[in-house]
C-alpha cells in the first residue's frame, strides 16, 4: 500500500470517527439520558476494558494461546483482588511473566 493510501485510509477513519462521536450528541441534544441506559453506559468502560484484557491475554494472532503472559496477567488479576499495591502487582506480573519465559514454557 502506497504512503498517499495509508493517509487517505488514516483521514477516512479519522472522520468515520467524529461522525460516530458527534452522532450521540447531535441525536440527545441538551436532553438527560434515561436512567436505564445511564446505567448501561456506565458499565460500558469496565466490560471495554475487561474484553481487551482477554483479548490481550487469551490470543496470539490468530488462534487462542495460553502462555507465559496469560500466567502474568492471572497473577495480576489475582493480587488486584486481593487489594495489593499497584507496583507490586506491575512487578510480581511482570516477574512471573519473564520467569516463565526464561524457563522456556512460553512458546
Amino acid at each position: 500500500m502506497s504512503g498517499g493510501r495509508v493517509w487517505l485510509l488514516i483521514a477516512l477513519v479519522a472522520a468515520v470517527t467524529v461522525l460516530i462521536k458527534g452522532a450521540g450528541p447531535a441525536a440527545m441534544g441538551a436532553r438527560q439520558l434515561p436512567p436505564d441506559l445511564a446505567r448501561v453506559v456506565a458499565l460500558l468502560a469496565s466490560a471495554l476494558l475487561t474484553a481487551l484484557v482477554v483479548t490481550q491475554a487469551l490470543a496470539d494472532g490468530d488462534r487462542l494461546h495460553v502462555g507465559a503472559d496469560t500466567a502474568g496477567v492471572a497473577v495480576a488479576g489475582v493480587l488486584l483482588w486481593r487489594r495489593v499495591p499497584l507496583l507490586l502487582v506491575v512487578l510480581l506480573a511482570a516477574a512471573v511473566t519473564a520467569g516463565l519465559r526464561a524457563a522456556g514454557v512460553d512458546r
